[in-house]
């Protein structure tokens, strides 16, 4: 018989990274993200199964712990809100220059600066676009229940451990905060030092023998030559992501005349709005992008002739519309539908911004927050 728990979303995720064999977490608390560390904290999977748990001194100091325990071809993770992620960036960039694959998770908060301790949309470009230095990238998941909090760190280190780079798990502070009954995912045992030699042995640092060579792990390479070779070979990576790990959802798309694309919660609270149009006879339907990278562009691509209009919602001032604008290719009409300083996007006005579009009458004066029209 499955496992069933209340959880709140940052619980799922501390206790997700216990189940699937994590060996060390490294993290600093910040709100909204504070339970993952304190969760770890009171469990104390050291006793039970050899996991590390340690509050660093700083977000600088995780995302290098990290980096060590990554080189050794450990599973490590840690996690934070968007200021300590912009701390954490310079780190992440080194992680990924040198192939390492780790989980690092954003529960994001409204900015810029320290902003507001409530949820925000606002680390897209950030996360989905690099952050760091560097023609890098980091496959990113947006989970939009607490189910997937729990079952995208599994997914994450997978990933991480398959393409050998960094994976963020990128939710919103609502996501984190709130509580869902959660099925847990079954419990797999840390990899032993010889399982870790065997799978990983090829990239891993873990000691010169006399029957093992040396693995040196680094980012740095002065030669301009092998250094452009490495970074075709990054893309080429890239490029792999992009061919097969695509997620998105999609809802109600096969007679709609309408649009609106939105993740995390954006897209919960969408689907209520798609609701309450369709109620008033508007064909909308719903694309949720679980992968904010690699980006589902295909999938927008393809239902875009199909389409009188798009409105993404976000809950910030627009960052992954400059997504969508570049799957629809200027072909329709494109809109936008922003909240932000941890002010959330509700179903009733998503449904008016939906309903005046498709009656012709769209004035983005009339709605609150951030609205305009991006592509017509």
């Amino acid at each position: 018989m499955s496992e069933k728990i209340l959880l709140k979303g940052n619980e799922a995720i501390a206790i997700a990274a216990i189940r699937c064999g994590c060996d060390g977490y490294f993290g600093y608390p910040i709100t909204p993200q504070s339970e993952i560390l304190e969760t770890l904290s009171e469990m104390n999977p050291e006793k039970d199964t050899g996991m590390i748990v340690l509050q660093a001194e700083s977000e600088v100091a995780a995302i290098n712990m990290l980096y060590g325990g990554a080189g050794c071809g450990k599973k490590v993770m840690t996690s934070s809100s968007s200021p300590g992620i912009s701390l954490m960036t310079e780190g992440i960039s080194y992680i990924a220059g040198a192939e390492l694959p780790c989980v690092i998770v954003d529960v994001m908060r409204g900015g810029p600066g320290l902003g507001t301790i409530q949820p925000a949309q606002s680390d897209y470009f950030q996360i989905v676009k690099g952050g760091g230095h560097g023609d890098y990238h980091t496959i990113t998941l947006a989970p939009a229940s607490v189910q997937e909090m729990n079952d995208f760190v599994n997914l994450s280190f997978e990933l991480a451990f398959k393409y050998k780079t960094p994976v963020v798990i990128l939710a919103d502070g609502v996501i984190g905060q709130m509580m869902e009954k959660v099925e847990l995912s079954p419990i797999k045992p840390r990899w032993t030092d010889e399982e870790i030699i065997k799978l990983h042995g090829d990239w891993a640092s873990t000691g010169k023998t006399p029957n093992r060579k040396r693995n040196i792990v680094t980012s740095l390479d002065l030669d301009p030559h092998r250094q452009e070779l490495f970074n075709k070979k990054l893309q080429s990576k890239y490029s792999e992501i992009e061919r097969n790990e695509i997620r998105y959802e999609s809802l109600l798309c096969d007679d709609a005349e309408y649009l609106v694309a939105a993740y995390g919660l954006s897209a919960r609270v969408s689907q209520k709005a798609m609701e309450l149009a369709r109620d008033e006879g508007i064909k909308i339907g719903l694309i949720r992008p679980i992968t904010l990278f690699p980006y589902p562009y295909e999938a927008i691509e393809r239902l875009v002739p199909q389409m009188k209009g798009i409105l993404t919602v976000e809950m910030s001032a627009g960052q992954m519309v400059e997504d969508v604008s570049l799957a629809v290719r200027g072909a329709i009409p494109l809109y936008f539908h922003g909240r932000t300083g941890g002010m959330l996007p509700s179903p009733e006005d998503i449904a008016s911004v939906i309903k005046s579009i498709a009656t012709g009458n769209y004035n983005p004066e009339n709605f609150p927050g951030h609205n305009k029209v991006w592509l017509k």
